[in-house]
């Protein structure tokens, strides 16, 4: 077997409003709803969905815990754009700019942390 991309990932989220509203705000992601009554962030040809804790869907995580993720995000707008943009939404960046090592070579990075605490990474290739 030869795995192509990632599709979706799943997060445990204690609040899926407030990840919404914070994703929407932060990352520009959108909000679909799908199998009903189900949740997910669309970027790109990706989506994340989102998990309420205590009412997960099966089959699940082992141990499905909010804050336990560590995501990082490619943009292609520039690093120092990117960053005014989240502070001026009074979110709080942690460290960065970075360099670190990407799937795809050299990147320079900032991280903050989303609503559930997961920490949130934003690159740009060098």
């Amino acid at each position: 077997m030869k795995i192509k991309s990632i599709d979706h990932i799943v997060l445990t989220v204690r609040d899926i409003q407030a990840t919404v509203d914070f994703y929407q705000a932060t990352l520009g992601m959108a909000m679909e709803t799908f199998g009903g009554d189900r949740i997910a962030l669309k970027f790109g040809s990706q989506k994340i969905n989102l998990h309420q804790h205590g009412k997960e869907f099966e089959p699940k995580a082992d141990s499905p815990t909010p804050g336990s993720g560590d995501l990082c995000f490619v943009t292609e707008t520039p690093l120092d754009t990117a960053m005014a943009h989240v502070q001026n939404l009074g979110v709080e960046v942690i460290q960065g700019p970075v360099e670190r090592s990407g799937a795809g070579g050299p990147i320079l990075s900032f991280y903050f942390r989303d609503p559930d605490l997961n920490l949130i990474e934003i690159a740009n290739y060098a």
